[in-house]
């Protein structure tokens, strides 16, 4: 007994639905968050508060285009753009 195949297409509907499953889930997601970090890093200004991917906390105090400079307490340190991995947010002022 043979068994004959159905329609060529219908083989690559599995492999097709895998692909935008995988798109939708993983890379789309990726994508979005790449986005958000660049452009909070563009809006990087004097005096935010940030932490480093390292876990470094502290203020910018300086920008260029590649370095940022953090005061962390008594330090200062020269970190890349790149590094910044998000701010944070000051503690509301009590009134």
């Amino acid at each position: 007994m043979q068994f004959t195949g159905g329609s060529p297409l219908a083989s690559f509907i599995p492999l097709l639905a895998f692909i935008a499953i995988f798109y939708f889930l993983f890379l789309l997601p990726q994508r979005r968050e790449q986005k958000r970090h660049g452009e909070m890093l563009a809006a990087l200004k004097r005096g935010d508060q940030v932490v480093t991917m390292g876990g470094l906390v502290g203020e910018v105090i300086h920008l260029t285009d590649e370095v940022v400079q953090l005061k962390s307490g008594d330090a200062r340190v020269a970190v890349e753009r790149a590094r910044i991995a998000r701010l944070v947010n000051p503690p509301a002022a009590v009134k």
